[in-house]
C-alpha cells in the first residue's frame, strides 16, 4: 500500500490546490494552514496525528462533502484532490510524477502516515 510518503501528488496539482485553498479555505482555516476560531490548523503535528493510518479517501470525503464551511460540497472532485496536495505539500511530504486521484476507489489505496517509517 502506498503512503503519503510516496509522491501522492504533483507539484502542479499542489500550486492548483493552492490557488483553490486561497480562495475557498483561507478566510477559516489561514492563509498558512495554522487555523482560525473553530476551523482547525491543516499542517500541524495534531492534523497529522489525527489522520495518521487512515485512508486518503477519509480525508478527501470528509473535505468534499463538509467544506468550505459556507457552502459544503461546492467543489468538485478534482478541486478537492488539488485542495489535499497542496495541504499535504504544506505538511512537508514529498511531491512525485503522478496527480493525487479523486476517486474514492482509488484513494483507499493510499494512507496518510504522519511520520515516515
Amino acid at each position: 500500500m502506498r503512503s503519503t510518503w510516496d509522491g501522492v501528488y504533483t507539484g502542479a496539482q499542489a500550486t492548483r490546490g493552492e490557488a483553490i485553498y486561497a480562495e475557498r479555505c483561507a478566510s477559516c482555516h489561514a492563509p498558512d494552514l495554522s487555523g482560525m476560531d473553530q476551523a482547525p490548523a491543516l499542517a500541524d503535528a495534531d492534523f497529522r496525528t489525527e489522520w495518521n493510518d487512515l485512508s486518503m479517501s477519509d480525508l478527501f470525503e470528509r473535505t468534499r462533502i463538509s467544506m468550505p464551511a459556507d457552502n459544503p460540497g461546492s467543489l468538485d472532485r478534482k478541486q478537492v484532490a488539488d485542495v489535499l496536495a497542496f495541504v499535504l505539500q504544506k505538511n512537508d511530504f514529498p511531491a512525485g510524477a503522478s496527480e493525487m486521484p479523486a476517486e474514492s476507489d482509488q484513494l483507499k489505496a493510499l494512507t496518510f502516515v504522519a511520520k515516515r517509517r
